[in-house]
């Protein structure tokens, strides 16, 4: 039996989803869920300026509008997929979804910047607990033998609401104050509330005799908050005393935390599921093509303007050729993977992406503007040719009572490879100045390299 005959088999192993219409009022919960907590990590960029200048703070303080809810959202992810395999999905995705709403609405009347950052805080906690089920609840919604097509557009729903943050920002601060980018939240959360209570499916395996973990989550939020602070230690260049100090006590954190999930059978870190190679290879891949994409988009913008002459606007236009062409390509590739590996799939679509940025850091000062569009299509192209293939192998090579966390994992290997990715640019900027971006374009298409590396390496390992 192939590769791809085997997750094809276990696709339509399992129960066959919900029925329609009850599956498309489900998938719109879940979809609005996904879009507002990805679109508010980058929603507020634009606004930064006029905020600190409304509350009265610096422009460095500012950042923290960005931080805090990135850095919740990092710590409370794990603990809620964990909840969910627990107690219920539909319930961790419910919750999160009124926690979030709640948090946007006191976002939108927040008066003092202590204020705004605490209910940042409290949306990234609602966005934790959404995210960790979203590929779950997938799962559990589609027909298995259309689960593929399924996880394709889930896909599209996450590239384009990665960069529809700004766009979505300059449009409403066009018009009105910056308060109603927290306020759209409301209403999107409230409908998509009402659709997730009737709609969204239960869970198929519910193990209430497993304790939470208490102490490991501490643990989790302890390590992963340390972990992320001593990486935007790196990046906004903190003192090396205080960057040092929060590098060991990662260390230290992590000293005690990974030893103690080793040895349990259902851990919070799932390192269970880690021992599951082509699982654990494909969390790999996962993390590496999100570097790359990241450190791509972050010095894409700085490219454009410094290197090739565009105006801030006009980088906004160009910069659509990815997403548009991720839109096309990600469902596409959930039909494919039924044909051919996921492993080739992947490694096919990060070739797409190693050329595509490659072209772009050698493009000539006088290009054109088609010039600049057909190297992010071919960007474009190869994350959502590789995207939809590999979330399927992390989610169909778990264990049907692990699917909470495999669900965990696959959004923490994209948060972890977006800020490792960010920290890269910041990296390159200060190693080589003005041409910063362009080193950090041929950063990327190296790291971009060994996902393709490691997503071929699958095609002989067997998928259980």
């Amino acid at each position: 039996m192939t590769h791809t005959e085997t997750l094809t088999n276990n696709i339509i192993a399992h129960a066959d989803g919900l029925p329609m219409p009850r599956r498309l009022y489900s998938v719109i919960a879940i979809t609005l869920g996904l879009f507002s907590s990805m679109m508010n990590s980058t929603i507020a960029n634009v606004a930064l300026p006029t905020i600190a200048q409304n509350l009265d703070i610096a422009p460095a303080d500012s950042i923290w509008i960005i931080n805090a809810y990135q850095i919740a959202t990092i710590i409370f992810l794990l603990p809620c997929s964990t909840l969910g395999e627990i107690y219920s999905y539909k319930h961790v995705l419910l919750i999160g979804l009124s926690i979030f709403t709640i948090a946007s609405f006191c976002c939108s009347f927040s008066t003092s910047f202590v204020m705004l950052i605490c209910f940042r805080i409290m949306q990234g906690l609602g966005s934790a607990a959404m995210v960790s089920v979203n590929m779950t609840l997938i799962k559990l919604t589609y027909p298995k033998r259309y689960l593929s097509q399924g996880i394709g557009l889930n896909s599209t729903f996450v590239a384009i609401s990665s960069v529809a943050g700004p766009a979505i920002a300059s449009a409403v601060m066009s018009f009105t104050t910056w308060q109603w980018l927290f306020a759209l939240n409301v209403p999107i959360g409230i409908f998509a509330v009402i659709f997730g209570f009737w709609a969204l499916p239960a869970n198929q395996i519910t193990d209430t005799t497993r304790p939470f973990p208490k102490t490991d989550a501490l643990l989790n939020a302890l390590f992963f908050g340390a972990l992320t602070m001593t990486a935007e230690g790196l990046m906004h260049q903190f003192d090396i005393l205080i960057t040092t100090s929060l590098a060991l006590l990662t260390i230290a954190i992590a000293a005690i935390y990974i030893p103690k999930q080793l040895r349990q059978t259902t851990p919070l870190l799932p390192f269970d599921l880690l021992r599951i190679k082509i699982f654990s290879i494909s969390i790999l891949t996962s993390i590496t093509s999100f570097i790359a994409q990241m450190t791509a988009m972050t010095a894409m913008p700085f490219y454009l303007q410094h290197k090739l002459g565009y105006n801030a606007a006009e980088v906004g236009i160009l910069f659509t050729a990815w997403p548009c062409t991720v839109m096309i390509t990600a469902p596409f590739s959930g039909f494919l993977i039924r044909k051919i590996h996921p492993g080739i799939l992947g490694g096919i679509g990060q070739m797409l992406i190693i050329a595509g940025l490659v072209a772009l850091a050698l493009t000539p000062p006088d290009a054109s503007k088609f010039d600049v569009i057909w190297r992010l299509m071919l960007c474009g192209a190869g994350f959502g040719l590789f995207q939809s293939p590999n979330n399927s192998v992390i989610i169909m090579s778990a264990p049907a009572e692990r699917n909470g966390s495999a669900s965990g994992m696959l959004a923490t290997s994209r948060l972890l490879g977006q800020a490792t990715g960010a920290m890269l640019v910041a990296l390159m900027f200060n190693l080589f100045d003005a041409n910063g971006p362009q080193y950090a374009l041929l950063t990327a298409a190296c790291v971009a390299t060994v996902s393709c590396l490691l997503s071929v390496s699958r095609i002989k390992i067997q998928i259980e």
